[in-house]
């Protein structure tokens, strides 16, 4: 099992449409084969921070999901957004943790 964890930190007059990209992207990263959960949570102490939380069954599916035709949408989706957005997202695979940009 992997796990990938990060947050988004978008301007404020993006959240809207930030969440609109989430809830899409989560619902078609749900049909991938390999993929437990997918999940976007806003921040409850922060109206322009989102959490991101993944798990896969294996490093193949991962991998196929970097590449699946729903992530260049979803990039150039969150590309289209007014402001800036900040993220940090890290992959831990029992025992060790890497970045992953």
């Amino acid at each position: 099992m992997l796990l990938v964890a990060g947050t988004f930190k978008i301007d404020p007059s993006d959240r809207d449409a930030a969440i609109e990209a989430m809830q899409w992207m989560m619902a078609e990263t749900a049909k991938e084969e390999g993929c437990v959960s997918y999940t976007f949570s806003a921040d409850l102490a922060d109206p322009t921070l989102f959490h991101l939380f993944e798990e896969w069954e294996s490093d193949a599916h991962i991998q196929a999901h970097f590449v699946a035709p729903h992530m260049p949408v979803f990039r150039e989706k969150l590309g289209e957004l007014s402001g800036s957005i900040e993220r940090s997202i890290y992959r831990y695979d029992d025992p060790t943790k890497a970045a992953l940009g």
